[in-house]
C-alpha cells in the first residue's frame, strides 16, 4: 500500500509517518521505480504499535525503545515493565501538576469580580502581587 494508504490504515498522518521515517523511529520502506513508497502489512502493524505508544503519551524515545523491545523476541518483561511503570510515575506527577494549576486557577477565578473594575486578582497573582479577594 502506499503512504495514503498506510496512513488511514494507521491513523498516523503521512507527514507523521514520513518524520518517523526521517528519524530512524521506523524504516523507510522500499520505493516503487517511480520513487513511490510502498508499505507492507509488517509495516503498517508498526506504525499502529507506535500510534498506540504515542496515544498513550510514550515519548519518541520511549518508544523507540518499546518498539525495539516488541521486535526482539528474546527480550525479558521485566524492562517493558520498568518502562511502562516509569511512565505511568510521570503521568502521575502530571496529573498532580495539573489538578494543582486547576485548584489554584479556580481560587483566583472565585476571587476576580468579573465586573467592570479594573483590578484583577488573577492578573494579580501572575504578576506575583498579593490576591485580593472580593469585597476587599
Amino acid at each position: 500500500m502506499n503512504i495514503g494508504q498506510a496512513s488511514n490504515a494507521t491513523g498516523v498522518s503521512a507527514k507523521m509517518i514520513r518524520y518517523y521515517e526521517s528519524i530512524g523511529l521506523i524504516r523507510a520502506p522500499l520505493r516503487t521505480e517511480s520513487n513511490y513508497r510502498v508499505y507492507s502489512s509488517d509495516e503498517v502493524h508498526t506504525l499502529r504499535f507506535v500510534k498506540r505508544a504515542r496515544t498513550l503519551g510514550f515519548s519518541v524515545e520511549e518508544t523507540a525503545t518499546l518498539l525495539g523491545l516488541w521486535q526482539d523476541k528474546e527480550r525479558a518483561s521485566a524492562e517493558v515493565k520498568s518502562i511502562a511503570t516509569g511512565h505511568i510515575a510521570a503521568l502521575e506527577t502530571k496529573i498532580a501538576e495539573l489538578q494543582s494549576m486547576v485548584k489554584t486557577l479556580k481560587h483566583l477565578a472565585n476571587c476576580c469580580g468579573g465586573d467592570d473594575r479594573p483590578n484583577c486578582p488573577i492578573l494579580d497573582d501572575l504578576a506575583g502581587e498579593t490576591i485580593k479577594t472580593k469585597g476587599h
